[in-house]
């Protein structure tokens, strides 16, 4: 997850003169969270796009073998999955008050950046559980609820998310 405070290590001369700059400094540490946000975003949406992949090849795996009885669980997974990436992707950028360094107190914002180490750690144990569905030997019907369960823990936490930025307005 990418953490604002690397932002500080790579930047160029002509920003480091503009930092010294009365109240430019503010303005660029409030674009290095709205970006860290964004990468972070990208990031959970990437990784769960890939993770379909394994959805793709049990799918293609229960038709060879006629178990479609099993498809319409498996498309439920698919659909969860679909859904959490849209709202990630559809997310409020940046929100303002989270990324102001007047008004956010620093211990805030430590709390949003470990919700946020919480949630990529989710993500990608959900990633990781769908890319190899053909090697788990959980019956079929088990394995959907189990991943139903986690895709809705992540849908949750974030929400929980959403719920930390606004209260920082």
């Amino acid at each position: 997850m990418p953490d604002p405070m690397e932002h500080a290590e790579n930047r160029g001369w002509l920003e480091e003169v503009l930092r010294r700059i009365p109240g430019f400094r503010g303005y660029l540490e409030k674009e290095y969270r709205r970006e860290s946000d964004r990468l972070q975003r990208q990031w959970l949406i990437d990784r769960l796009q890939r993770s379909k992949r394994g959805l793709d090849a049990l799918t293609r795996s229960l038709v060879d073998t006629g178990e479609v009885d099993a498809l319409p669980q498996w498309e439920r997974v698919r659909g969860k999955l679909d859904q959490l990436i849209g709202r990630i992707r559809g997310a409020v950028h940046g929100y303002s008050g989270v990324f102001d360094l007047v008004t956010v107190d620093e211990a805030v914002l430590d709390q949003v950046y470990e919700h946020d180490a919480a949630l990529v750690n989710q993500v990608d144990e959900l990633a990781a559980i769908v890319e190899n569905l053909d090697k788990d030997e959980t019956p079929p019907a088990q394995r959907a609820g189990q991943l139903l369960d986690r895709a809705e823990l992540i849908a949750r936490h974030w929400d929980e998310r959403a719920d930390i930025l606004k209260g920082l307005d």
